[in-house]
């Protein structure tokens, strides 16, 4: 390493300094060629500018999940009267943290559309509430029986089984309060406003995630077929990623066609998402992910990992996050933001 780095050495981060020791201890006979050093201090260059690159990333979104959250606390109901338990219920479950995947996406394909107003801002609440209902009941004994969720106790062990299955009924009912707000906010917009709505309440509902909880629910304990599992996940976790997406394209002023191929943009992102899920809970480890691991083999549950591998079930994600990526370049603007956004959930490690 001093042959080939000198002093340059010391330069490099600790993370640098490891690559380039398993790089040199790997081909050592082959660093003193001719042109490799060249190559590798190339190649370092290269890794420097991602690394810069991925702060950038990280920094924006940092600054947008915290601008969620004040929209969320914003919206959040005032905790008052003899049923205020349930809006406690409700912050405590809304406010754990997480990645706002959802809100976020709405407001990028809101903004890739040309949409600046804060008509987005109650939608984008309303989603949120709507993922986390589901999350505080699939939680319930009844379901998963999961004790943690985002690192935290969740819900019905804080409050009680009672008080979890009304919190996800609460948050639930009050999204769409909370949505029909817009129709204050820009009435001479009703009519878009209408159709956001109209996808909201069909993705969350029996044609949407809660069709697909009922057939996961169904299914569970026994072995299911790659038709019945596609479906699962297309109903159960890409719907409300279609929601975010279109709802975030309608409101911006997308065209029919434009909104249909965000459709498919979202089931790829939300279908691969799922799939990577499945290969995380049999990979990682309850402190990285902040919620059990294991829980689909303790549910006896079917996943793509159980049917093909963990192989075949990574080379899906990848065809999918491809083909998504593809139809992401034909919308007639770009956002670079929202495009490395639904790389890094693809390909999450948490």
């Amino acid at each position: 390493i001093e042959k080939v780095f000198g002093n340059k050495f010391d330069w490099y981060s600790s993370r640098e300094k490891s690559t380039v020791k398993r790089i040199v201890y790997k081909h050592e006979a082959d660093v003193f060629k001719p042109g490799k050093q060249e190559e590798l201090f190339d190649w370092m260059k290269k890794e420097k500018a991602m690394d810069s690159e991925q702060m950038k990333f990280e920094k924006a979104r940092e600054a947008k999940v915290k601008e969620i959250e004040e929209i969320l606390q914003a919206y959040l109901p005032k905790k008052e009267g003899f049923q205020k338990i349930i809006m406690e219920a409700m912050e405590y479950s809304l406010m754990a943290g997480g990645k706002r995947i959802r809100p976020m996406l709405m407001q990028e394909m809101y903004h890739l559309f040309g949409g600046k107003e804060k008509l987005i801002y109650p939608f984008m609440a309303a989603i949120e509430m709507i993922h986390t209902y589901s999350l505080v009941h699939d939680d319930l004994p009844a379901i998963d029986n999961d004790d943690y969720r985002r690192g935290r106790k969740t819900t019905h062990v804080v409050y009680g089984e009672d008080m979890g299955i009304l919190a996800g009924d609460a948050l639930l009912n009050y999204a769409f309060e909370t949505a029909f707000r817009a129709f204050v906010m820009d009435p001479e917009e009703s009519l878009t406003i209408g159709r956001a709505l109209t996808v909201l309440g069909e993705k969350a509902g029996i044609y949407g995630m809660i069709g697909g909880q009922v057939i996961d629910v169904k299914e569970t304990g026994h072995e299911v077929s790659k038709e019945i599992l596609d479906t699962i996940y297309e109903l159960k976790t890409a719907a409300l990623i279609e929601a975010s997406m279109m709802i975030g394209a309608i409101l911006g002023g997308a065209s029919e066609e434009e909104v249909r191929m965000v459709e498919q943009i979202a089931r790829n992102v939300g279908v691969a998402f799922q799939i990577q899920d499945d290969i995380l809970d049999v990979t990682s480890t309850s402190e990285v992910l902040g919620k059990p691991v294991h829980s689909d083999e303790k549910n006896e549950k079917t996943t793509y990992v159980t049917l093909m591998g963990i192989e075949e079930a990574g080379r899906a994600v990848e065809e999918l996050s491809e083909e998504a990526i593809s139809l992401l370049h034909q919308l007639p603007e770009e956002n670079h933001f929202l495009e490395q956004l639904l790389c890094q959930l693809i390909h999450r490690d948490r």
